[in-house]
């Protein structure tokens, strides 16, 4: 009230001083400086009679009349950021009781544009301003500026440095942070190798991820080198060994840097004349409390600069897998083993064991004879599954398996090749091979010798098929989806070994074949439990795939629903309550029968909880991550209010969808969300996340679960949350160029909104929440990460009190 009676006292004081004198304390003029064939300076400057001052751009709410310029746009230019400002100065006012920026003796102001139409010559604009001297104040005034741009004069390097101040300046004063500095250098190998050395600075409590982060976490740093036919690039970009961290949020172990940290690339010069080589890294930062958007900044890297390597960095590109490498490939490797004895349980396999192994010892003229005969026939099947390994790699090569497992393709043809593997294996059909392969092979096998043998082997890979073609089928995509190269060689490595080291052993201990169970509908059991197996794990490469659409069509308590239902029905399946084709009557259940039904019973009922939230720690892998759900109290329950998030999604408004996990109606198009507001008549809540924003996932588990945010959230605001991580591309309609970087095109959605946050709120972190009206003007000021849930509360009623007031 106090503010708004010396407002009003200012104003009766200029319309009584205007009745007695006509002032004009500010003169304007305009000039125009070219900074390139395409860009110029509009240049305003401003003549302060003494003792008056001008109020900034920038003025707190409920304060003075902020300088105000605005151009008449045409699709002849384009404007470049905004109107940037000198320094001025800054007081605290006893009238407004703020602290307000205004200038003295003079201003200028720029506003830099891009020309799009050659034969412009004329820019028109307007400024609105107000100005005071100690005793009053004049009323806005407006007037008209003119910028001619065939008049225009070279910028002067003061004028660019003048430039790139003001925009530091209004970095700083505006909270858009760069916790990350890049720098380049180049390290020589030999004449024609370097390595491409990038460094980063990271500001204290700030850290920047790896480059291999597990799927559903935060973004990975990712370098993009502008490769040609002047250099070719050798491997991979190393880094260092960095920090790894199980995070809570995310719900894995982590990799990331703090302080420095140095990213390596080895190239080969094969033009020598090359001298610079260009770049680009990606990248998200996040401290304890928030995280940046994803930062696209350009490298450039001088080999004319270029130093000595140390030993250590010139040393021979090798490929060296990771850590993280080494235990992914132990891990195909050990599924995989068990998946080959698992393969000797089947009805195609088994009953060749001693059939074999019989064979081979009353062939051979001696023990040791049926023993090596034995051994040579166990090496010819590893070697024809690892040749068959190899295949896979060389057909797909390095680059199409590591783009496996994002490719949204390659994971629903994966699904459906696991749905025929898995009907196969419950007895819809048997997948086989032509027989003319078979006889064929057959008939080699009689040439004897090493030869001979081999073809035996062959025989038992193409008669077996039907059987085991299912889990080859099923460790190949699960081997190449983990986008290693190597990974189907030691897959088909395990399997094999395991398939043939009983021959060796039982070749060498007959007296053994004696201790193995007899042949009999136990062998189609463990077929039918192995294409349950194969089911379930279908539904991974589908969520795969749906992750990456973001369609929220297997959303997390779906997935589980399917699990439950699929194991359900296999432990129904071993109690015996469900019989299918292929199986024996069953007049009894065995004890390991029974043990292993009560298992699967148990593990079904373990995942229950997971449709009312619980993680499930032990599938953590498979189903998709906790944020990727339809409520964080599961299935049916959309607990705090009705309300507009009651609606059945045939019901939602245009654009609109029901945000996971807490049912809230949400937009994540500012234009249609906006719209929808001004039709129920309710504020505008800004939400700017990210899929990977950490503590944008803490604020929605821990902040607005609590009943009284979340029905205001459902209730009284219309949620529009911005993803500035979204990696969907933009409709080729909206590819528009950068503001913030003439030249850079973007590209993603998510590089649209984070520009637009930037731009509009000179802010670059999430979570950054803010409460608007029907004019997009802020109701209060908005906030961040905000742990506090009664502060939060606040927050969200003073924005509402202040809504309800326009």
């Amino acid at each position: 009230m106090n503010k708004f009676l010396a407002s009003l006292f200012i104003l009766v004081l200029s319309i009584t001083a205007t009745n007695a004198q006509v002032l004009e304390p500010v003169k304007w003029s305009t000039a125009v400086e070219k900074i390139s064939e395409t860009e110029y300076y509009l240049v305003s400057k401003a003549t302060i009679d003494k003792g008056w001052h001008l109020y900034s751009q920038n003025v707190p709410d409920n304060g003075p009349i902020p300088t105000t310029f605005s151009y008449n746009k045409t699709t002849n230019f384009e404007l470049i950021n905004e109107t940037l400002e000198e320094e001025g100065h800054t007081v605290d006012d006893p009238v407004f009781q703020m602290e307000i920026k205004f200038f003295e003796d003079h201003a200028e102001f720029r506003q830099r544009i891009k020309v799009l139409n050659s034969e412009l010559s004329l820019v028109k604009g307007e400024v609105e301003f107000m100005v005071c001297d100690d005793q009053r104040c004049l009323p806005p005034n407006f007037i008209d500026l003119a910028f001619d741009l065939s008049k225009s004069t070279a910028a002067a390097t003061e004028s660019a440095s003048i430039f790139n101040s003001n925009e530091e300046n209004a970095a700083v004063n505006s909270n858009i942070i760069e916790p990350v500095k890049w720098s380049t250098a180049v390290e020589r190998v030999s004449n024609d190798e370097y390595n491409l050395v990038s460094k980063a600075t990271i500001d204290n409590g700030w850290h920047l991820y790896s480059q291999k982060v597990p799927d559903n976490g935060p973004i990975a740093t990712a370098f993009i080198y502008n490769e040609d036919a002047n250099y070719q690039v050798v491997g991979t970009t190393t880094e260092a060994e960095g920090h790894t961290v199980n995070d809570p949020v995310f719900n894995m172990e982590i990799k990331f840097f703090e302080t420095t940290t140095e990213f390596r690339q080895r190239i080969k010069v094969l033009d020598k004349s090359l001298k610079h080589i260009s770049a680009e890294v990606e990248f998200m930062a996040c401290n304890n409390t928030q995280c940046t958007a994803p930062t696209y900044v350009d490298l450039n890297f001088d080999l004319s600069q270029s130093i000595a390597a140390s030993k250590d960095n010139a040393a021979e590109i090798s490929e060296p897998s990771s850590t993280e490498d080494e235990k992914g490939l132990l891990g195909i490797f050990f599924v995989a083993f068990l998946s080959g004895f698992a393969a000797l349980l089947t009805p195609c396999v088994f009953p060749m064991i001693p059939m074999t192994v019989s064979f081979f010892t009353k062939q051979s003229k001696s023990k040791a004879a049926g023993i090596r005969n034995a051994i040579i026939y166990g090496v010819s099947i590893i070697v024809i599954y690892v040749l068959l390994g190899i295949l896979v790699s060389l057909i797909f090569g390095a680059d199409a398996l590591n783009a496996l497992s994002t490719n949204v393709w390659f994971n629903l043809i994966f699904f459906v090749l696991l749905l025929v593997f898995a009907a196969s294996f419950l007895g819809a059909f048997e997948i086989l091979l032509p027989n003319s392969w078979a006889n064929k092979v057959d008939s080699q096998a009689d040439r004897g010798g090493m030869i001979g043998i081999f073809f035996m082997a062959l025989a038992l890979a193409i008669v077996s098929f039907s059987c085991t073609g299912p889990i080859v089928g099923t460790l190949l995509v699960q081997a190449a989806a983990g986008g290693s190269q190597v990974g189907p060689i030691v897959g088909m490595l395990g399997f094999s070994l395991a398939i043939a080291l009983p021959f060796a052993l039982f070749a060498a201990f007959p007296g053994w074949l004696n201790s193995l169970p007899k042949s009999g509908g136990w062998l189609n059991t463990v077929k039918v439990v192995l294409g349950f197996l194969e089911l379930a794990l279908a539904f991974k490469f589908l969520s795969n795939a749906d992750l990456v659409l973001q369609t929220h069509l297997l959303e997390r308590e779906v997935f589980i629903a399917i699990w439950i239902a699929i194991f359900g029905a296999l432990a129904f399946y071993l109690f015996g309550k469900i019989q299918l084709p292929h199986d024996s009557p069953l007049s009894h259940i065995s004890v390991g029968r029974l043990s292993l039904g009560l298992l699967v019973l148990s593990f079904t009922i373990y995942m229950i909880p997971g449709l009312w939230g619980a993680p499930l720690n032990l599938i953590s892998a498979f189903p998709p991550p906790l944020d990727y759900s339809e409520s964080p109290y599961g299935v049916g329950n959309s607990k705090g209010g009705g309300g507009a998030a009651s609606a059945s999604h045939e019901d939602l408004p245009d654009g609109a969808h029901l945000l996971a996990p807490h049912q809230i109606l949400a937009f994540n198009d500012y234009d249609k969300g906006l719209a929808y507001a001004k039709e129920v008549g309710k504020p505008v809540m800004l939400d700017f996340t990210g899929w990977a924003c950490v503590n944008c996932r803490k604020m929605e588990q821990n902040v607005w679960v609590k009943d009284n945010i979340l029905n205001i959230l459902k209730n009284d605001v219309v949620l529009i949350s911005l993803y500035v991580d979204d990696k969907r591309p933009l409709p080729e309609g909206e590819v528009m160029e950068s503001q913030l970087k003439p030249g850079k095109q973007l590209k993603y959605i998510g590089q649209k909104w984070s520009e637009f946050q930037t731009i509009k709120y000179k802010t670059n972190t999430q979570p950054f929440y803010v409460l608007m009206g029907h004019d997009e003007a802020n109701l209060n000021t908005p906030v961040g990460y905000t742990p506090n849930a009664e502060e939060y509360h606040t927050w969200l009623e003073n924005g509402l009190n202040n809504f309800k007031t326009e």
